[in-house]
């Protein structure tokens, strides 16, 4: 299915894949959505795509938002088994990254950044190999995916080091129980799982900043739960580079 509604200043198209949303499921996403395109009503672009899917294997469904706004593209995304309950989720942790956008853009040096298309994304260092990427997904070999996408580790780990701040309660804990390196894997470990479902042309970096809220909500969250899931990933990741890595 693929849905669209254009209003002045604000765009938003609704997709499925493997189910079906009736009309006044439909109706429902449009009301879900009035009060935020009030908050993305000056911006030049605000195009907003919203994706339900249904996971036939876990038996949930897996919404995805992306909203490219004027100088930035902000993605969120989320899993429940009530496809709903997934939507409000990636409502409100989409609504927090526009306040934030608009922070910042509001702070003169950051404004003027945008203003001159300066402003930087996550850059890697190297560069991953796109081949050994898409294999590592395609094998469904996180650490392997995960290697692949060390050039973007230190970067990533920079950006969530600042963007933790945003939550108080988490913060307090990095160091104390929670590492920043939980929180990258966290994202890296998002990142492989909605790797094929992410926006066509979109550039890496920006991808993955856009995983970044979702992936400190989920550890906020989820708490041991998921960060036993992360620690597990990690020590997988660990013997595929082997003893001598640094």
């Amino acid at each position: 299915m693929n849905n669209a509604d254009d209003t002045p200043g604000f765009r938003l198209q609704i997709d499925t894949h493997h189910c079906t949303l009736s009309p006044a499921e439909q109706d429902k996403i449009r009301a879900d959505f009035v009060h935020f395109s009030r908050m993305v009503e000056h911006f030049p672009i605000s195009d907003l795509h919203v994706m339900v899917e249904y996971n036939g294997r876990s038996n949930d469904y897996s919404v995805k938002t992306t909203l490219i706004l004027s100088g930035n593209t902000l993605v969120g995304n989320d899993h429940d088994p009530v496809w709903h309950a997934a939507l409000e989720r990636c409502l409100s942790a989409l609504s927090e990254n526009v306040k934030a956008y608009k922070e910042r853009m509001g702070q003169v040096p950051e404004r003027q950044k945008h203003e001159k298309g300066t402003h930087q994304a996550l850059v890697a260092d190297p560069n991953p190999d796109p081949v050994a990427v898409q294999s590592a997904v395609e094998e469904g070999d996180y650490a392997a995916f995960r290697v692949a996408m060390l050039g973007y580790e230190e970067a990533l780990r920079k950006r969530i080091g600042r963007w933790v701040e945003r939550y108080p309660e988490l913060n307090a804990r990095i160091g104390k129980g929670v590492e920043l390196s939980d929180l990258v894997d966290e994202v890296f470990l998002t990142a492989f799982e909605e790797f094929e479902r992410r926006p066509p042309g979109e550039r890496m970096g920006e991808w993955l900043e856009g995983l970044i809220d979702p992936a400190v909500r989920t550890i906020q969250a989820k708490g041991e739960e998921e960060l036993e899931q992360v620690r597990m990933a990690q020590s997988a990741v660990e013997a595929q580079r082997g003893p001598n890595a640094v």
